[in-house]
């Protein structure tokens, strides 16, 4: 069976010679979570709208759990959907929400509907209509209704959107949860790496429409690790001696810096060597490269790329 549970081919959507989401491929395996990170207005809305059946791509195509076209409207229950607003009835409370949702699926069993609305912080016995809700109750109630009908693939816009950080950890846990137990497929997206850092797997960078990079959480904590920054008019020089030194996990960042990441302890060494052996250091540094930073980092090479096209 082939592992990619969600793959798209240069799907593209466009609106009035504006193309929103840009010719994107993209892979998701069978039980990860995938953050799609990207500033409002990147095409990731527009991109979960497509693969939730409630937009038209221009150009391109996509598969579901290997079915493409057609075939696919018989597994619209196999996904979960949270986009832009849950779609609620403000005068009902949140068990009637979810009874409505579940009797359109089939499904009449209501210890079930207790359980998923009680595993995203929120009360069955609460009677209050769901508009008295504030926008992060909304948001618990919107995941507790993707969840319903038990499916493999859930495509969730901004999930955490107006939670406070106690509701942030519990939709942080549950995501885990699902994924880790029950094996669900999970594509959220967010423009808040720092957070989705803490629940995504892997996760694509979208900007202006297109794809411009992913990586694994591993990848991503590689390059966001602490470092020693040294500023040198002899880079050559200064990174023959610090190899000399047995220093191998280091980067020249520019013609006049470089960044080790290992014996960091030992920085004082490291510039004796230099100075001992001609080599004039300008500056010394120590930092860590936020995960904010790397993003933002990757968007505005990416817009300098595109304006000098």
């Amino acid at each position: 069976m082939d592992d990619f549970l969600l793959q798209t081919n240069a799907i593209t959507k466009e609106f009035k010679n504006i193309k929103a989401v840009d010719h994107i491929d993209l892979k998701l395996k069978r039980g990860e979570v995938y953050g799609l990170i990207g500033r409002n207005g990147a095409g990731k809305t527009t991109l979960l709208r497509m693969l939730a059946g409630l937009a038209q791509p221009t150009e391109g195509n996509y598969t579901l759990f290997g079915l493409s076209g057609k075939k696919i409207a018989a597994l619209r229950d196999r996904v979960g959907v949270l986009i832009e607003a849950p779609g609620l009835f403000g005068n009902m409370n949140a068990m009637q929400n979810m009874k409505v949702k579940a009797m359109a699926l089939g499904l009449k069993e209501d210890d079930y509907i207790r359980e998923l609305l009680s595993s995203v912080g929120l009360s069955s016995s609460d009677k209050r209509p769901v508009r008295d809700y504030s926008l992060g109750m909304k948001q618990r109630l919107g995941i507790a209704m993707a969840l319903i009908g038990h499916p493999d693939l859930l495509l969730l816009d901004e999930p955490i959107n107006g939670l406070d950080p106690e509701g942030i950890i519990e939709v942080r846990e549950l995501l885990d949860k699902l994924s880790k137990e029950q094996n669900i497929t999970i594509l959220i997206s967010s423009h808040i790496l720092e957070e989705l850092s803490k629940t995504a797997t892997r996760f694509g960078i979208i900007n202006r429409g297109r794809l411009i990079s992913e990586f694994t959480r591993e990848e991503l904590y590689e390059e966001c690790r602490q470092f020693i920054e040294i500023k040198t008019e002899d880079i050559d020089s200064a990174s023959t001696l610090i190899e000399r030194m047995g220093i191998r996990d280091f980067k020249i960042v520019d013609k006049t810096t470089l960044k080790i990441y290992e014996r960091l302890d030992a920085v004082g060494s490291v510039i004796s060597e230099l100075e001992n052996n001609g080599v004039k250091v300008i500056s010394v540094d120590t930092g860590r490269r936020s995960l904010e930073e790397y993003y933002i980092s990757l968007v505005d090479h990416d817009d300098k790329v595109t304006a000098g096209k």
